[in-house]
């Protein structure tokens, strides 16, 4: 399936798992550290309405301009100033979420447009929102105890964190080295990213992979092998996020 497609699937995953919630659902703790279920569900919502007003103003890099600030206080002090009532957070997200597709539908595809640490094309951008739906999705039904089973999904978060190594390891202010990554997706299909001729190699799950990249497992805590000099740091820096 297409990228913005599988975005659209992985939201609906989420917006049928919401529709249900119970006002003391919605304000129980997730796992976002300091969240409640309705603080992570209106994060979601203030970051689809970015990536519509994004597309929209493609031609200012300058859009999303923080300074020396932080882009988690930023994004933490939008929460803080516009919580809501869970099914309140839950209609604007509703509405964002598909206002932001269709955007991202509608936009050039060759046109980069302004994004948190860097200008992204809009397929990527999708990629971006689709790991970050797919990872609050975590945040929200692990302490509910949802059912949210791993899917083929998986295969463009995997993509992304493997893409985005080079920007890992500088912000870790280590050199960019070749890593091989050949991953085993929840079908059984193998997924592979970058050469196999590289030195470094990281094999296994997926979804461990890519709950590593989201930074909700610690590479210590899966059972993903490394291979070469510089797998383990590759497995240390890995995200499927900016920031």
């Amino acid at each position: 399936m297409d990228t913005l497609d599988d975005l659209a699937a992985e939201q609906d995953r989420l917006e049928s798992l919401l529709e249900p919630l119970t006002a003391e659902q919605w304000s129980a703790p997730s796992a976002a550290p300091g969240w409640s279920v309705a603080d992570v569900v209106l994060h979601l919502a203030q970051t689809e309405e970015a990536v519509a007003t994004s597309v929209a103003n493609a031609a200012r890099p300058d859009l999303w301009e923080r300074g020396d600030r932080a882009l988690d206080d930023s994004v933490a002090d939008a929460v803080s100033a516009q919580r809501a009532p869970g099914k309140e957070v839950f209609d604007r997200w509703k509405v964002a979420r598909r206002q932001a597709l269709a955007a991202l539908r509608d936009a050039d595809p060759d046109q980069r447009v302004p994004w948190a640490a860097t200008p992204l094309k809009p397929r990527v951008l999708a990629t971006t929102r689709l790991a970050e739906h797919w990872a609050h999705g975590l945040d929200i039904t692990d302490p509910l105890g949802l059912p949210f089973p791993d899917t083929a999904r998986l295969r463009h978060i995997a993509w992304l964190g493997h893409r985005t190594l080079p920007y890992a390891f500088e912000i870790a202010g280590l050199p960019s080295y070749d890593v091989y990554c050949e991953l085993t997706g929840p079908d059984g299909a193998t997924y592979q990213y970058g050469s196999p001729d590289a030195d470094s190699v990281i094999r296994g799950s997926a979804g461990e992979f890519c709950r590593v990249g989201a930074r909700r497992l610690a590479p210590e805590q899966t059972s993903l092998v490394t291979e070469g000099p510089h797998a383990p740091d590759a497995l240390r820096v890995l995200r499927n996020y900016a920031a």
